[in-house]
């Protein structure tokens, strides 16, 4: 039997909720273009079971599952900008107080006249 990861089987509860959110806002999608369960799982690849666990928010669940789903939705353009380094404002300040305040030296070229 598969080990299941800490995180999945007690996800923080941001998480936890993060992903009940993702699952009921593709099941809504879902719904809005009067998909059954078994459509949207074929077009993706998936049983009928491992999609109503992503409209669950399962946190077992495969991300690659959740992102088919989305993308088979037309809904994957917003995931592009998840985690974008550009959009990390703690990451950038610690960047900068780690890079030094000043150009390194320059050594000296040694002469090599004898």
């Amino acid at each position: 039997m598969p080990r299941v990861s800490r995180i999945s089987a007690h996800p923080p509860y941001a998480v936890e909720e993060a992903l009940q959110r993702l699952g009921q806002n593709i099941r809504t999608a879902r719904l809005r273009r009067r998909l059954t369960r078994t459509d949207l799982a074929e077009r993706i690849g998936l049983s009928r079971f491992a999609l109503a666990d992503v409209e669950k928010g399962k946190p077992t669940t495969a991300i690659a599952a959740y992102l088919g789903a989305v993308w088979a939705l037309g809904l994957l353009g917003p995931m592009r900008d998840v985690a974008d380094p550009d959009a990390d404002e703690e990451g950038k300040i610690l960047e900068r107080s780690r890079s030094p305040g000043t150009a390194p030296k320059r050594r000296k070229e040694l002469d090599s006249d004898f």
